[in-house]
């Protein structure tokens, strides 16, 4: 008599509240994973219904808890107490809730930052858990007490079985190499983020037409748009790329800046916003406006003539990949993994970070040179379509999952 056995479970948990590249990319294992697995993602309450309709249109079950961390700045000693206790709280609540699973026979891919939460990710071995996260950036500090810190947590947590790390892209393995154990780090995968080649098809074959989407959101057809899509904050580069837009309008027509993200400015951005004086040259779109899905999404990309992530820290981000496997011609900066996809005057342009003059002068000479944006769109879309298949980062990530198992 043949009898199956059950299906193991994997649980996906982050706890803050702004979502962005990272769950893309846990998404992505998740659709490839749920053939085989059971699919568990525990988020915090109050998370956005963006993220929420991206969970369950790939069909995997999703709970709340009650843990949410404090990712706003912390200028005074106050401020990051407070901050550490949020932290502190969320993990402690998390790993209770987490008991009620048999974690033995579980996977946990947590997106917590391992050289902060390390007492949680002991702790969690102590229940016998197998433990993975995912590193997009290694962490990076001037303070040297920090960096000692940090690595003497990293060398501690690296040692204990059945922890594991992915890195999402070559350079932050290599930045890990001086944190942990030199055992340990040859057995990192790196697991890139990366863009469903199915999805981009699909979009490119049968999305809105691109010219219909100008019109609906206001745009004239003769408007030259340079768009970026993430979350709008400093480290993605806002005000270069505001501070660009300002540059190109004194002398520029025609030219409309957009810049898509999940939560819009509010209070002191809006203020800072309004003193570029760009009117109706800027627009800011939050992306569940553009649509309630990930091809909704994608399809909004295509109204741009040029895409441009002006980033001074950055890991390797999807919405640059998913730009770029959409013929969308692509600048952005030479920061961490960026140019492990974006080859200078090959699949793309590349700038120094922080340098606002130099974008705005790439813009005018993309804008004004049609065959080098047909070039580097048609390059850099079978660049990242022949590198960057979200399947092939899956199934790396899922066989490393099935390794923790001695009978598979």
């Amino acid at each position: 008599m043949n009898v199956t056995k059950p299906r193991r479970q994997i649980i996906y948990v982050w706890n803050y509240l702004n979502w962005g590249g990272a769950q893309i990319y846990l998404l992505a294992i998740m659709k490839e994973a749920k053939a085989d697995w059971d699919i568990v993602v525990i988020l915090p309450f109050g998370s956005s219904q963006e993220i929420i309709n991206f969970i369950e249109q790939i069909g995997v079950r999703y709970e709340f808890i009650d843990a949410c961390i404090d990712n706003k700045t912390a200028p005074t000693i106050m401020r990051k107490l407070e901050r550490q206790w949020r932290r502190i709280r969320a993990e402690v609540i998390t790993f209770r809730y987490l008991r009620k699973f048999d974690l033995s026979q579980c996977i946990l891919h947590i997106d917590f930052a391992p050289w902060q939460s390390w007492i949680f990710y002991l702790a969690l071995r102590i229940r016998h858990a197998n433990v993975f996260t995912t590193l997009h950036n290694a962490p990076s500090t001037h303070a040297r007490w920090r960096k000692l810190a940090w690595k003497i947590r990293m060398q501690i947590v690296s040692r204990v079985r059945g922890f594991h790390i992915f890195a999402s892209n070559e350079y932050t393995k290599n930045e890990l190499r001086h944190l942990v154990n030199p055992t340990f780090w040859k057995r990192i995968a790196v697991t890139y983020t990366c863009v469903d080649p199915r999805q981009i098809g699909r979009t490119l074959e049968t999305g809105r037409d691109p010219k219909a989407l100008r019109k609906q959101y206001g745009f004239y057809a003769d408007d030259f748009i340079i768009l970026c899509v993430g979350q709008f904050i400093d480290r993605k580069g806002r005000w270069i790329f505001l501070d660009a837009a300002k540059i190109l309008n004194r002398e520029e027509t025609k030219l409309k800046f957009v810049w898509v993200g999940p939560v819009r400015p509010v209070g002191e951005e809006n203020r800072r916003i309004l003193e570029y004086e760009l009117g109706d040259d800027f627009r800011f779109i939050r992306s569940d406006e553009v649509g309630s899905t990930r091809e909704e999404v994608l399809e909004f990309f295509r109204i741009a003539d040029v895409f441009t992530l002006p980033s001074l820290l950055e890991g390797l981000p999807i919405a640059l990949l998913e730009a770029m496997a959409l013929g969308v011609p692509s600048i952005s900066t030479n920061v961490y993994a960026i140019p492990e996809a974006l080859r200078n005057g090959e699949t793309g342009l590349l700038i120094e970070p922080g340098d606002a003059e130099t974008l705005a002068r790439t813009i005018h000479n993309m804008k004004d040179d049609p065959i080098l944006r047909e070039k580097l769109a048609r390059a850099g879309s079978e660049f990242v379509l022949t590198h960057f298949d979200e399947r092939v980062a899956s199934q790396i990530a899922i066989s490393k999952y099935q390794g923790c198992f001695a009978d598979g």
